[in-house]
């Protein structure tokens, strides 16, 4: 452990510098438009094969569940700048009948809440994953690659990348950038290898740090993967990227481009993508076993339209 970390700082001094040319010339390299269909709206998940969900269903040894979902923020502060709000329309003190009832609004893109990006979500170039269209997307919702094509739930192998534990530390200091050789020397730690129709779950220490150090802007400042990690997803034919952020480093270190992550991911790669999980539970009990891979299972929201969905994944070991 100590050798990698000596040798991190003059590695990653050795990298090319890369720009938005850069990032564009990969968007054409990477791409999996026609990959399984001109009309195709599913992208990887089409990796999650039959064959790859009974054996995911064969990761189930104990039976004991963990959620990968942060408690839904109901606060404002500078990293949840949209808080879910939640009104009671009829109360134990209101109502003289049998029922409580609520209502609740949020919006759920952003750094605040556990969510699903459909590949709706993103555009470059007028276009979104498989050549759709930007103009698809209305004031009714989105015509193409909506949340709703997922209605059939997500479930397969979950793999957790503790990037905190392989470093050594509780968290990541944000801006700290993740790169190929990292994912790789987790793999070789932890004992597995990430394969075709995976989910893989970034873990950087966020709400470990959070707790610790209190709130931060995320949006300006986030431990994250550095932009050629995109290479790597595709060659592993990852089905979708997790993290406990929103997967990108911030900032991003290449210049005029926000999300590289998040662009090559949702619209090359054609990968949907979870934000701000919640993985501390996860990766104490994964490092409890010594085991790192699990059954996934999420449903998002089968929303007509919509660019993506609240929800709860949960890991099965």
């Amino acid at each position: 452990m100590a050798v990698f970390l000596a040798l991190a700082p003059a590695v990653a001094q050795q990298r090319p510098a890369r720009t938005k040319a850069t990032v564009d010339q990969w968007m054409k390299e990477l791409s999996n438009w026609g990959r399984w269909g001109k009309e195709d709206q599913l992208g990887t998940i089409n990796l999650i094969t039959p064959a790859r969900r009974k054996a995911a269903a064969a990761l189930v040894r104990e039976g004991v569940s963990v959620s990968l979902a942060l408690d839904v923020m109901k606060e404002r502060s500078v990293d949840v700048t949209s808080p879910l709000e939640h009104v009671m329309t009829m109360t134990g003190v209101n109502n003289p009948g049998q029922f409580s009832v609520d209502r609740y609004t949020v919006l759920y893109h952003g750094y605040g809440h556990t969510h699903m990006d459909s590949l709706c979500h993103m555009f470059y170039q007028g276009q979104m994953y498989n050549g759709f269209r930007q103009e698809a997307v209305t004031a009714q919702g989105a015509g193409a690659l909506a949340i709703r094509n997922f209605k059939q739930g997500i479930f397969t192998r979950g793999v957790l990348m503790d990037m905190a534990m392989l470093k050594g530390v509780k968290y990541l200091e944000p801006g700290t950038a993740i790169y190929p050789e990292d994912l790789e020397a987790w793999e070789k730690k932890a004992g597995l290898r990430v394969a075709s129709g995976d989910v893989m779950f970034v873990r950087t220490g966020r709400w470990a740090r959070r707790a610790e150090k209190g709130p931060w802007e995320v949006q300006k400042l986030s431990a994250g993967l550095d932009a050629s990690c995109a290479r790597w997803l595709k060659q592993r034919d990852v089905a979708m990227l997790a993290s406990d952020a929103a997967s990108d480093v911030f900032p991003s270190g290449v210049e005029g481009v926000s999300h590289p992550i998040h662009q090559l991911v949702l619209v090359a790669l054609g990968m949907p993508i979870f934000d701000n999980c919640d993985l501390e539970a996860l990766s104490a009990e994964a490092a409890r076993r010594h085991r790192w891979e699990f059954l996934l299972t999420a449903a998002p929201m089968p929303v007509p339209g919509g660019t993506g969905s609240p929800l709860n994944p949960i890991a099965t070991f």
